[in-house]
């Protein structure tokens, strides 16, 4: 499987210039950009919303991403927001 690190990096490059960290809280909804992976972690669409679950310091989190891929099985829940 080929995977583009070096777009990637350059978005993870910008992302990098903020200076301003993120202020979360535990089960806030947030956009995010996960990006390309290494080995067999998931990669990233570009855009993803994650549900933090678990907040350990001002910029550490356990998160979870949502998606619109419909999964099966004892890992995966399913779960309707709105008329959609």
């Amino acid at each position: 499987m080929n995977k583009n690190f070096i777009l990637w990096h350059s978005k993870k490059s910008e992302l990098h210039k903020y200076k301003e960290r993120p202020f979360f809280h535990e089960r806030e909804v947030w956009f995010t950009s996960v990006g390309a992976n290494i080995g067999f972690e998931s990669d990233g669409k570009g855009d993803e919303s994650i549900v933090i679950l678990k907040k350990f310091n001002n910029e550490t989190l356990w998160g979870s991403i949502l998606t619109s891929t419909k999964k099966f099985g004892i890992y995966y829940f399913t779960f309707r927001h709105g008329e959609n």
